[in-house]
């Protein structure tokens, strides 16, 4: 007997070991374009154009980010961004959660075709939208401002939220309702104060998302913002590139910190947001 539970033990053991091996080969994978990213940014001109390639900066600077933080067009553009994230992140917000809240805890007559053009409109390309959306924005005179690209892309992370906090709100047991109302609370007041604290998890999931939507977008941001000053981050790498050649140390260090926002939530909320994509997942 003891043989047999320490030979199991031992092939529990191989099988561990094998994982681990696997999950670091390919965490290496997925995470060395970073390093490569960062790791060019902190090289010389000479040494980005080198004929033997170095794995590490060999002549360490700083100047490719003092350069970028240095130049008035890349703060506006980082301001453009910033702002276009929030108020898509905002819009998003405050339309998808009262959605989910009302198709997870109702009774909605044709919810099922309600969920079923969600999951479309998640697949339609952005490409497909760009003309009518450029045309009703042109006759309410949403050109040329933050809010138009915000609206954009808030109408493809409204689906995601819905499909992500509807089964969150409907896993809240109905006795937290009955509960809310015996003690005088309205349906406005229990929703804010009983139902988005009992599903944090999954409300912290679709603000980073939402977030992030609006701090990658190119496309809208593009499209809709025609004037340059108005241009978000995604818009603007292209500066580095002339006739002279292209400043690839320049250009990793404006994509380090274009990339950086987005490392940085996902370290520092990664057990909400897997979490909350898990239990956004479920099929009912």
């Amino acid at each position: 007997m003891e043989k047999a539970m320490t030979r199991l033990n031992t092939k529990a053991g191989r099988k561990n070991l094998l994982n681990c091996i696997l999950a670091l080969v390919i965490a290496t994978a997925f995470l060395f374009p970073i390093y490569w990213l960062i790791s060019m940014s902190f090289k010389t001109d000479v040494e980005s154009f080198g004929k033997i390639v170095t794995y590490y900066p060999h002549e360490f600077t700083v100047d490719p980010w003092i350069m970028n933080f240095s130049d008035p067009d890349f703060l506006k553009s980082l301001k453009n961004s910033g702002v276009i994230a929030l108020l898509a992140m905002t819009v998003s917000i405050c339309f998808g959660v009262p959605t989910a809240y009302g198709m997870g805890r109702y009774k909605v007559p044709g919810g099922k075709g309600f969920l079923l053009s969600f999951l479309v409109s998640q697949m339609l390309p952005a490409s497909l939208m760009l003309t009518p959306m450029y045309l009703i924005f042109g006759k309410i005179g949403l050109l040329g401002t933050y809010l138009g690209p915000a609206i954009a892309i808030a109408s493809g992370s409204i689906p995601f939220i819905v499909i992500t906090l509807r089964p969150y709100f409907k896993g809240i047991p109905v006795s937290l309702d009955d509960a809310a109302r015996i003690d005088g609370c309205g349906v406005i007041r229990s929703f804010f104060s009983i139902m988005i604290p009992a599903i944090k998890t999954g409300i912290i999931t679709v603000v980073v998302i939402s977030f992030l939507n609006g701090w990658n977008d190119l496309v809208y941001s593009m499209t809709f913002n025609v004037k340059p000053e108005m241009r978000p981050l995604t818009a603007n790498i292209y500066k580095f590139q002339n006739k002279y050649g292209t400043k690839w140390n320049c250009i990793m260090a404006y994509g380090a910190i274009l990339v950086l926002p987005v490392v940085l939530l996902f370290v520092f909320l990664q057990k909400y947001i897997v979490g909350g994509l898990t239990a956004g997942a479920v099929k009912e």
